[in-house]
C-alpha cells in the first residue's frame, strides 16, 4: 500500500506563536467517569485518546507569519526530530520580497527558519508552504538492514515495483510484509525516531480518504536516509519522536490502518531528492537469509 501522504500544503495563517492544536484533528476519548467526548484535543484525564476517522494527518511543517515594520516576515517551523526541506510559493503576481518568492530552505529539527521578508501585508492569503522530510544532501550508504518483524514467518505480499501500489518514486523500492495485527515491528537499522503517528483507527468501509491516515514510524539514519514503517495498529507505536533506537528495538505493532488491503507492514527506505521523496534499494537479511524483493 502507499505510504502516508508526505508532501503537504499548509495554508498561510496570520499568527505569531506556534499553534497548540493541529488543524484538522478530532479526538475521541473517555473520561474517568466513563463518558465519551469529542474535541480538538484530549484533556489530562482522557483515557485511550484516538483521532477519529475525520482527522487529518499531523503537519510536518507550519508557516508562521509575523507582522513587521511595513513588511511581513514568513517563517517555516519544523516540529519534527529531523530536517525538512520547504518551499514557500505565492499564487498570482509575486509581491516584492527578499529573498524573492518562491523561497526554499532546509529547516533543522525542532527549529524555525526565516524564509523571506514580504513588503506590505497583502500577500498572506496567497501563500502556501510545501514541505518534505529529510535533508536534500543525504548520501545513503550501502548498509544491510535487519528483518523488521519479530517473527520467523516471511511472506512478501508486494515487492519492488509492485504493480498494485509500488510504481511511484516514493514506493518503487517498498516492500509489503504480510503480518498479523499485533506482530512486533522492529527497527531494521540504528537511527532516531524522526516522526510518528499512532492515533488512527482502522478505516471504515467506503472511507477512501483513509489512505492518508496510516499509523507509522519514520526513523532517520545517520547518513540522512529514512526508513518508514507504516500501517501500524491503532495505538501501536511504542517509541516517541527524538528517541534513539538500535537495530532490533521494538518500534510498534503491525496493523491494518490507512486503507490497507489487509494486515501488513509497509517498509521503505527513502531520501529527499530536492522536495521529492524517492525510495532507494536496500539489502536485508531475513529469517531464511538474504532477501530478494522482485515484483
Amino acid at each position: 500500500m502507499p505510504s502516508p501522504a508526505i508532501a503537504l500544503l499548509v495554508a498561510a495563517m496570520l499568527v505569531t506563536t506556534a499553534i497548540g492544536a493541529r488543524a484538522g484533528e478530532i479526538w475521541r476519548w473517555t473520561d474517568a467517569d466513563g463518558t465519551r467526548h469529542y474535541a480538538d484535543r484530549p484533556t489530562p484525564d482522557a483515557r485511550s485518546p484516538r483521532r477519529t476517522a475525520d482527522s487529518a494527518p499531523a503537519a510536518i511543517a507550519r508557516l508562521r507569519l509575523e507582522q513587521g515594520d511595513g513588511e511581513l516576515l514568513a517563517w517555516a517551523q519544523n516540529p519534527l526530530d529531523g530536517p525538512i526541506e520547504v518551499l514557500l510559493r505565492v499564487s498570482g503576481a509575486a509581491p516584492q520580497a527578499v529573498p524573492a518568492l518562491p523561497a526554499r530552505a532546509t529547516v533543522p529539527a525542532r527549529t524555525e527558519v526565516l524564509l523571506t521578508r514580504i513588503a506590505g501585508q497583502g500577500a498572506a492569503a496567497q501563500l502556501a508552504l510545501t514541505a518534505v522530510p529529510g535533508h536534500p544532501g543525504a548520501r545513503p550508504r550501502d548498509v544491510e538492514y535487519g528483518y523488521p518483524l519479530g517473527t520467523r514467518q516471511l511472506r512478501v505480499e508486494q515487492g519492488w515495483s509492485g504493480g498494485f501500489s509500488h510504481s511511484d518514486a516514493q514506493n518503487r523500492h517498498a516492500v509489503d510484509f504480510a503480518a498479523a495485527v499485533g506482530t512486533p515491528v522492529l527497527a531494521a537499522r540504528d537511527g532516531t525516531v524522526m516522526h510518528a503517528e499512532a492515533g488512527f483507527d482502522e478505516a471504515a468501509p467506503g472511507d477512501h480518504e483513509a489512505v492518508t491516515r496510516a499509523n507509522f514510524v519514520r526513523v532517520l539514519h545517520d547518513d540522512g536516509s529514512m526508513a518508514l514503517y507504516a500501517h501500524l495498529d491503532a495505538g501501536g507505536v511504542l517509541v516517541h519522536p527524538g528517541q534513539r533506537v538500535r537495530r532490533g528495538t521494538p518500534l510498534g505493532r503491525s496493523g491494518n490502518t490507512g486503507l490497507s488491503s489487509g494486515p501488513h507492514l509497509h517498509f521503505v527506505v527513502q531520501v529527499n531528492r530536492g522536495l521529492s521523496l524517492e525510495s532507494i534499494p536496500f539489502r536485508m537479511f531475513g529469517p531464511q537469509g538474504i532477501l530478494r524483493f522482485q515484483p
